[in-house]
């Protein structure tokens, strides 16, 4: 079976798709708006995996961050992108996958200058098994309470992705008062 190429859907001003590039020559100084995807994974103890990304990774390099990221290819469902890379990333089967927010959108550079601009609508997901992460991927996971994420959203989110905080903020604007800790009411735990 041939490999698919590793390209991205890149986006008009309005988030529609006009494009694709090669995902390797995307992220730089001036990257175009393209579509991505963030993922949260639960446990059966309603804990979420957080991962800190490989020391190799062009972009936030050593960074904490939510269970994992990604890009549809150009004609992939959403959906299907988002198992593929649970697999690739952390061998994980994915249950119960649910999209929380579909229209995240976001723009960040990191210390190197490279810029993030992406369309990234948020997943939730449950998991029976362990992950097992890629190297080149994770170097380290923890699995934290909604409410452990939350405080450290709050008490040091320079050391956390632009883009999770952003995200752990909106869901958290989501509902005015939830002291649940199941995955769909991860919304509740900031505040």
């Amino acid at each position: 079976m041939p490999m698919m190429p590793d390209d991205v859907v890149l986006l008009d001003a309005a988030g529609r798709p006009n494009g694709r590039a090669p995902r390797a020559h995307v992220h730089d100084h001036a990257t175009p708006l393209h579509l991505a995807f963030s993922c949260y994974v639960f446990d059966s103890q309603g804990r979420v995996l957080l991962t800190r990304r490989s020391l190799a990774k062009r972009t936030w390099p050593g960074v904490w961050t939510n269970s994992f990221c990604g890009h549809p290819r150009p004609g992939e469902e959403p959906r299907a992108a988002v198992v593929r890379h649970a697999a690739s990333e952390l061998a994980l089967v994915l249950d119960d996958l649910e999209l929380v927010l579909p229209r995240f959108r976001y723009c960040a550079t990191d210390a190197s200058g490279v810029v993030e601009n992406e369309v990234c609508p948020v997943w939730f997901a449950t998991t029976r098994r362990a992950p097992d992460p890629d190297p080149a991927e994770v170097a380290e996971l923890r699995w934290v309470t909604p409410q452990e994420l939350g405080r450290a959203v709050d008490a040091a989110p320079w050391a956390l992705s632009p883009w999770m905080v952003e995200q752990v903020l909106q869901l958290g604007d989501l509902v005015e008062d939830d002291t649940t800790t199941s995955p769909s009411d991860l919304v509740g735990m900031v505040g």
